[in-house]
C-alpha cells in the first residue's frame, strides 16, 4: 500500500529492487496500472528516461525517512530527467496524481 500524508494512493504498488527492473521501469507500457517504487541502498543521483514509455507519468523522490524531496508532474514519453536532489526512493506514478491528491514536498510517504 503507498500513501501519503495518510492518503491512500494505492493498494497495490510494487517494489523495484533489481537492477532490470530499475533499468526496464514502464518502458514499453502503455498506462501505468500501479506506481513503481524504487528503492536504493544509499541516496543518489537519479536521473530518468521515458525512452519507450508511451504515456506521460508523475513522479515524487523521497529521502531516507520517505518524506518527498523532489516533484516531476507530467513527464512525458521520450524526454529525460535530471533531478537536483539525491534521493533513496523513487515513486512513478500515473499522470494527474499529484495534483489529484494534492501531493507536496516535505510530506511523509509511507509503502
Amino acid at each position: 500500500m503507498l500513501t501519503i500524508n495518510k492518503k491512500i494512493i494505492s493498494k497495490n504498488a510494487v517494489k523495484v529492487e533489481s537492477i532490470l527492473g530499475k533499468a526496464l521501469g514502464l518502458m514499453f507500457k502503455a498506462e501505468v496500472k500501479e506506481p513503481l517504487i524504487f528503492i536504493f541502498l544509499e541516496d543518489k543521483l537519479v536521473p530518468l528516461h521515458m525512452w519507450f514509455v508511451f504515456t506521460a507519468i508523475d513522479v515524487i523522490y523521497l529521502d531516507k525517512r520517505k518524506k518527498i524531496i523532489e516533484i516531476k508532474e507530467n513527464f512525458k514519453p521520450f524526454t529525460f530527467y535530471n533531478p537536483k536532489k539525491k534521493a533513496r526512493f523513487v515513486v512513478e506514478l500515473k499522470k494527474g496524481t499529484i495534483a489529484k491528491f494534492d501531493i507536496n514536498l516535505g510530506q511523509q510517504v509511507s509503502f
